[in-house]
């Protein structure tokens, strides 16, 4: 492998990373002097064209084309100008002075406040326009514009010394910079590695004391580090090899030992021999022991299964118990699910009633005034006013049963989907904000006699796949628990319901009342069935226990629940988009 200076790499990397820093901050600086020289050149522009734009103003106005082009011939003398353009108010072109002038496309320009900034970038020009305005009879009156165009070589030459000065002082700063890095490597680094590996390179294992290192160092650090580490591993190696010969002498004293050891084992062994014969006897009348406790044994394992087989039919009943009561289970289930329903049935049918019984009202007078009417006209004695205040009344009654019927088709439409859906686990597509208006606007009936109020808010569209009946008994059910438990002895509840989209595949809904809340012991047993705050006054305990199942088992989702006394009750329900199928 080919050798490499660690100093000379480490001065390379750090001389290169500062001289790309500061060419980087050089052409920061020079970019930055010339959009500022620009800027500078813009506002003299300005200045200039405000100084002059009297005087050409008046010319234009008295059509002295000598004296226009007299100002515009001084005004180009100019350093800063490169370029003199004067229209009239049409803008057809009265003086054209300077450097390709005439090819100034009017597409490259750009509005500023006060007039208009001009842009060549293919010939490097950029300038000021703006309009001359003479006033006449105390009117101003647009006479034409005026353009002054300067470059970007005006910009380079007055960047020219403030150019050089930076440059060399980049340069100067980097040569001195590379004179100190070089000198402090050498002294620092390079020389008293030099010596190290000279030293490490004439190690002698023969001769340990000798090839320890001895480097003179002004000051400690990780050389004089390294050379005491290195010196103590040769202290280890003396002390290593002054232990392995007191080893060496050990063991050939251990080795005597051991012979005469051998001869002591022999005479044992033969000792041992007649022992272990005596042994074997005693262990011939033990397995006849042995075999006598195998039988009692055996008898044993044949009562222990006669157990067994008790035991499992004794399971046996037990799981077909288990099965009755998940069947009754989901009996109760269904029928928390149709009690829901019910009431819901009933607060429909309440508001179905109202415009059914005003459409028969209004049918029932238009069938009088209709009898009255057929009746004048046999008798011939039915006139032009009767005729009128009939047809306006039939109007009215037909446009009253229009609305009425119309209103109660509404609500049949509306709770015929919501009761489809909650006796139903179909998938299908819906519209998350329209669905749950739907939900809210059949549970209307449970709220109108009351001053609860419901607050949604849904920002935008959002659209889901799920079992939508799930849904709808998720919001029934929460909704029913604020009003029977939340809002007791309260008259003014407020409901806010927020749903926001999470991403591209999940939705958020949040479901918060202003109701008494729950203490921690009962939101801790909120979920489980049977549980009730309403306890032997008509509460089953499953209504939190289904909106769990459905969220979880159902819609594939997760709840999280916040409540303290006084505080109401919050819910945070994460849901994805499209229910998984199983």
């Amino acid at each position: 492998m080919k050798s490499i200076s660690l100093s000379r790499k480490l001065l390379t990397q750090v001389l290169t990373i500062y001289i790309i820093l500061t060419l980087s901050i050089t052409a920061i600086q020079i970019a930055s002097e010339y959009y500022t020289t620009k800027n500078h050149i813009r506002d003299e522009l300005k200045i200039l064209q405000t100084t002059i734009s009297s005087s050409l103003t008046r010319s234009i106005w008295e059509l002295n084309t000598q004296q226009t082009l007299t100002l515009a011939r001084g005004l180009l003398a100019m350093p800063l100008i490169e370029g003199v353009k004067i229209e009239d108010e049409n803008g057809n072109a009265i003086v054209e002075l300077g450097k390709d002038i005439a090819q100034h496309p009017s597409s490259d320009e750009e509005y500023d406040d006060g007039g208009l900034f001009l842009y060549q970038q293919r010939k490097g020009l950029f300038g000021y326009k703006s309009p001359l305005i003479f006033e006449f009879a105390g009117k101003p009156v647009d006479v034409g514009y005026v353009s002054l165009f300067s470059s970007n070589e005006v910009i380079l030459t007055r960047m020219g010394l403030p150019l050089s000065l930076l440059i060399f002082k980049s340069i100067f700063i980097t040569v001195c910079l590379f004179l100190i890095i070089l000198y402090t490597f050498r002294k620092l680094l390079s020389k008293p590695l030099s010596e190290l590996t000279g030293q490490v390179q004439n190690f002698d294992i023969e001769r340990l004391e000798e090839s320890k290192l001895d480097v003179n160092l002004a000051e400690r650090n990780e050389l004089t580090i390294l050379q005491g580490a290195y010196n103590n591993l040769i202290n280890k190696l003396v002390a290593y090899g002054d232990a392995l010969d007191k080893a060496n002498r050990q063991l050939l004293d251990a080795n005597t030992k051991l012979d005469e050891q051998n001869l002591l084992l022999e005479h044992e062994v033969a000792k041992k021999t007649a022992h272990l014969s005596r042994v074997m006897l005693n262990i011939e009348s033990q397995k006849k022991e042995l075999e006598e406790n195998q039988n009692q044994l055996a008898i044993g394992i044949e009562n222990q299964k006669q157990s067994e087989h008790a035991l499992i039919s004794k399971q046996t009943e037990l799981e077909k118990y288990v099965e009755e009561l998940k069947q009754t289970q989901n009996r109760l289930l269904e029928s928390e699910k149709m009690s829901t329903l019910g009431g819901l049935v009933a607060g429909i049918t309440h508001d179905v009633n109202t415009p059914i019984g005003i459409s028969i009202t209004a049918s029932s007078f238009l069938g009088e005034q209709l009898k009255t009417l057929t009746l004048s006209l046999q008798n011939k004695s039915l006139t032009q006013t009767q005729l009128s205040k009939f047809l306006s009344e039939a109007v009215e009654s037909v446009n009253l049963i229009h609305l009425n019927l119309k209103r109660a088709a509404e609500l049949i439409s509306s709770f015929k989907q919501i009761a489809v859906d909650q006796t139903s686990e179909a998938i299908r597509n819906i519209e998350i904000k329209e669905y749950i208006g739907e939900i809210l606007h059949s549970l209307q009936p449970k709220l109108k006699k009351t001053d609860h109020q419901i607050q949604f808010d849904c920002a935008h569209k959002i659209e889901m796949s799920c079992p939508a009946g799930a849904l709808s008994q998720i919001f029934t059910n929460l909704i029913m628990n604020s009003l029977v438990h939340g809002f007791e002895n309260k008259s003014d509840g407020k409901i806010k319901i927020l749903i926001t989209e999470l991403d591209k595949d999940s939705i958020e809904i949040v479901y918060k009342d202003n109701g008494k809340g729950l203490s921690k012991n009962a939101l801790n047993q909120l979920f489980k069935p049977f549980f009730t705050t309403k306890v032997n006054q008509g509460g089953s305990g499953l209504g939190t226990h289904i909106i769990y199942n459905l969220i979880k088992q159902t819609l594939k989702g997760h709840v999280r629940v916040e409540s303290e006394p006084g505080q109401g009750l919050k819910y945070t329900i994460t849901l994805p988009k499209y229910t998984p199928i199983e």
